[in-house]
């Protein structure tokens, strides 16, 4: 049960984060479900493997480089989920930072 009301409280963070964002379009709150879904799979499995490949880039970038995987990984859930779309590496950057607070922010409040 806990991890269904934190896929509801990351669709609804991403359907936020696309409203203020005018660089980033979802479709829909089915939209939004799947790629909080594919995000979470990508986060999961990609991404530390990533990490670990980078990691001294990471370290000579005291941990910066971390948000450009970020972005690059939010530019591949775009390019797999039909109704989420992101136009570049900026947007996708600022959406991950924006969605982090966002769902900090609703995952204090449900939670």
């Amino acid at each position: 049960m806990n991890f269904l009301l934190q896929w509801l409280v990351s669709g609804l963070a991403i359907i936020i984060t696309a409203y203020l964002l005018p660089g980033v379009r979802v479709t829909g709150f089915f939209a939004a479900l799947v790629t909080a879904l594919i995000l979470g799979l990508i986060n999961a499995f990609i991404r530390p493997v990533l990490i670990l490949l980078t990691l001294p880039l990471n370290i000579l970038t005291l941990g910066l480089f971390t948000l450009v995987i970020n972005a690059l990984l939010i530019m591949l859930a775009a390019a797999i989920v039909p109704g989420f779309t992101v136009q570049g590496f900026w947007w996708a950057l600022l959406f991950g930072l924006v969605l982090a607070v966002i769902n900090y922010v609703l995952g204090a409040i449900a939670f």
